[in-house]
């Protein structure tokens, strides 16, 4: 992955880890409240947060919508065949999902005490978590149809059945594990590019 796609795929990866660095910025304020169970002592942990809470989400919606659309040149750069449409059938996935993530961010944002008595819909979650585990399926086909550094592949292929699983248990995920994969995948295609 040298040469010309190299150049190409250079910068989608990077911004796919931006966004992602970027979206940990954004959760990181008052993490504290996704550990707890007692609604009172989530809403004390968000008033205390203030401000930082309320510019989190709105950093993290920043970086929901980022690594899609880098996704989406991730594919775009790839040669016509399989990968690509593999690739470009991920970043629809991720697309499509990223608008119902953002929805629960502005959810978490606008009413502290919804969000803390997890009153708010939980099918937006859990139709953006089952779309990203589609994504990472797709994205694991892509990438064992390139010359793709194997630990990326295997990344992505072990993943799904494991947030699958996690996800059908438990009605739940912590989100932070699809950017972890995410970004890792593409920072591994950055180094394989630049030959490191």
């Amino acid at each position: 992955m040298h040469g010309a796609q190299g150049g190409t795929l250079n910068r989608p990866a990077a911004a796919v880890v931006a966004g992602a660095v970027l979206w940990g910025v954004g959760i990181s304020p008052a993490q504290r409240v996704y550990l707890r169970q007692d609604p009172a002592a989530r809403l004390a942990i968000l008033d205390k947060s203030g401000w930082r809470w309320v510019a989190g989400q709105h950093l993290a919606a920043v970086g929901t919508a980022v690594v899609p659309a880098a996704f989406a040149g991730l594919a775009a750069g790839l040669p016509h065949g399989k990968a690509r449409k593999l690739a470009g059938l991920a970043a629809a996935s991720l697309l499509a999902g990223a608008p119902l993530f953002v929805w629960c961010l502005a959810d978490r944002a606008s009413d502290l005490e919804r969000f803390a008595h997890r009153r708010g819909a939980t099918w937006p979650f859990l139709a953006y978590s089952w779309l990203h585990v589609a994504g990472l399926s797709a994205l694991a086909g892509a990438l064992a149809c390139l010359p793709a550094p194997r630990a990326a592949v295997i990344a992505a292929a072990v993943s799904v059945p494991v947030f699958g699983t996690v996800l059908a248990i438990n009605k739940d995920i912590p989100p932070f594990v699809f950017y972890a994969v995410e970004a890792g995948v593409a920072a591994s295609l950055l180094r394989r590019q630049t030959g490191q």
